[in-house]
């Protein structure tokens, strides 16, 4: 893989260093428009801000320097001394230079996907050296169902720790989930009073599930309504965490065994498996403890804190003071002596920390805890300044359908499975004159329901909300997770076709001239730089935004060329860019943890 973009950046910044122009920072990119190059810089435009001259005469003057500089590949590359790698520039107004590459570039690089392997793009990088990023995602509270949030973070963060495993970091999937707190004292208190079997060993029934969430319902709604029943289940809170009460401990027990039985269902599914699990139970001590050390202990009830004092009394709790810092308040030990959310929150960090020292900790949220992480994170740089540094919080959007907004605490939660559910009849459906076996057809209906729920999801940048559209989420024209599975099956089909008829991929000596330059070739090579910007940008979307275009480009390349004719000399050569299309196709699904299938 020749990393072409570096090598023209380079030439550029050469070229502006010598003709003592200042150094600045430019973009070179790809055009919208294949027809305006394979690279476009605003190099000129830039330099005339800070110059005052014109741009389009800049433009011209550095382009006529670069015609002059020495254009070959480095002797270092292995297709050295076959032609120029730079076919050539154009200037075009207001001052942009245009770059078009020469047809031996392609035709290197399709080689180069050819023998990869399928890892074209890849930086697998040396043992050792690797860049340790954890990504923590999902984070289904047991007690109650898997819904359409946790669904979005799943997906989202199974994606981003594929990128950054592509690029050369060693990732770790962390869950974390909250075995203890309010929700499980309302789940309990309302199992209670419906008096609902808890569920046994091993149990994975939906419709246990299913009971805890309507219990958690009816508590969460007492709380707010009923003064009786928010004492109750404030002592309930108490006994799960002094596991004083034989009835309770045993309701606890059995429901987060089922809980979370329930949930690694799912995540096999999704094709998540997690490398560490960390609980409330676990993290509410080590924060408590963060908060003590960090709170004016020999201060009386009600004196303000000193200044080195992180946290604060307040009305019996302990709050952190985010005003000071542009935040706002939050509890963090309540009137009862209880770590709450927030202070759990640190003690994740630091179990995480220790238990894996990385150079990066993702934690992907949805965005309606946006400004509860803000405080958070505040509170950890006061704390733990070093690894604040290097905690990064992405928040996602919401999934939304057009039955509107779910809520837990109503019970009206749209779960997962429902929606799984809904989109695999629909998928079945359309399958249902489709000659597969009984096995098969249940293969290919899960892997493209999976399919169409993830690409509706990682299509849009990852803060932005989302309706979701069960017909378009299926369509095989374009915009959809089935219509990229289609197209990779598409281009199987070919190849086998090939194979019978003993046709083999090549991209050399295919006739007296390689076909002209086809809008698939320049998409496929684009493939290292689209992975490694959506791994730096933590982008799924980008790679989304490819894979489309460079299906349509198949397409395209499939309906307009005849690919197997035996006759034909250039056959071969159709055949080679149907092989790399289908490994880069399916190299992209993967990182998106999005199945490829052989027949659809």
């Amino acid at each position: 893989m020749i990393e072409i973009e570096k090598i023209i950046r380079d030439l550029i910044a050469s070229v502006v260093g010598g003709l003592n122009l200042p150094p600045i920072d430019f973009t070179l990119e790809h055009p919208d428009e294949l027809a305006r190059g394979d690279y476009a810089t605003n190099v000129a435009l830039v330099l005339a801000k800070v110059t005052g001259q014109k741009p389009l005469a800049l433009a011209q003057q550095i382009a006529e320097k670069l015609k002059a500089s020495p254009l070959e590949i480095p002797k270092a590359r292995p297709w050295a001394g076959v032609s120029p790698w730079l076919e050539r520039m154009e200037v075009v107004a207001p001052g942009f230079i245009n770059f078009f590459l020469t047809r031996d570039f392609f035709t290197h690089e399709l080689s180069q996907i050819l023998k990869s392997g399928g890892k074209y793009g890849w930086d697998i990088g040396k043992e050792g050296e690797k860049k340790k990023v954890l990504v923590e995602y999902t984070d289904p509270n047991p007690f109650k169902e898997f819904h359409l949030g946790h669904l979005m973070s799943n997906t989202i963060g199974e994606a981003i720790s594929r990128l950054v495993e592509s690029q050369g970091a060693e990732g770790k999937r962390v869950c974390y989930q909250g075995d203890v707190g309010m929700h499980v004292a309302k789940a309990i208190w309302g199992n209670l009073k419906l008096n609902l079997p808890a569920g046994g060993k091993n149990a994975k029934e939906t419709k246990e599930i299913k009971e805890w969430g309507q219990a958690y319902a009816l508590g969460a709604q007492a709380y707010e309504s009923d003064e009786t029943a928010k004492r109750e289940i404030s002592e309930i809170n108490k006994k799960v965490y002094v596991r004083n009460d034989p009835e309770i401990n045993a309701l606890y027990d059995a429901g987060r065994e089922l809980s979370l039985d329930y949930f690694e269902t799912i995540y096999k599914r999704l094709g998540t498996k997690f490398d560490y699990y960390f609980f409330e139970s676990e993290s509410g001590p080590v924060g408590q403890k963060l908060v003590e050390e960090h709170l004016d202990a020999g201060l009386p009830l009600g004196s303000p804190a000193s200044s080195a004092a992180v946290f604060e009394r307040s009305d019996g709790a302990v709050i952190f003071r985010g005003e000071k810092y542009g935040l706002h308040t939050r509890v963090f030990l309540n009137t009862e002596g209880l770590p709450t959310y927030e202070a759990k929150e640190l003690g994740l960090a630091k179990l995480k920390f220790d238990k894996y020292p990385g150079n990066e900790f993702v934690v992907i949220t949805g965005n309606e805890v946006t400004g509860y992480f803000a405080v958070v994170k505040k509170a950890l740089e006061l704390i733990l300044p070093d690894l604040a540094k290097k905690t990064r919080h992405l928040p996602h959007g919401m999934l939304r359908l057009p039955t509107g907004k779910m809520s837990s605490r109503t019970g009206t939660v749209i779960t997962a499975e429902s929606l799984l559910a809904e989109i695999k009849m629909a998928v079945k459906q359309k399958m249902s004159e489709r000659n597969f076996s009984l096995e098969e057809h249940e293969l290919v209906a899960e892997a493209v329901t999976i399919a169409a729920v993830k690409y509706s999801i990682l299509k849009q940048s990852p803060g932005r909300d989302i309706i979701f559209d069960l017909t378009k989420s299926l369509s095989l024209e374009g915009d959809s997770g089935p219509y990229l599975q289609y197209a990779y099956v598409r281009a199987r089909a070919v190849l086998v076709k090939a194979a019978t008829e003993n046709i083999s991929v090549n991209t050399k000596n295919v006739g007296e001239s390689l076909p002209e330059i086809s809008e698939l070739e320049r998409r496929l090579t684009r493939f290292p730089e689209v992975v490694s910007r959506a791994t730096a940008l933590y982008a799924p979307n980008l790679l989304v935004t490819y894979l489309t275009e460079l299906a349509s480009a198949f397409n395209a390349y499939y309906a307009s060329q005849k690919i197997i004719d035996p006759a034909d000399p250039q056959s071969p050569y159709r055949l080679a860019l149907t092989t790399a299309f289908s490994r880069i196709m399916k190299s992209g699904l993967n990182l998106l943890a999005i199945s490829v299938l052989e027949r659809m």
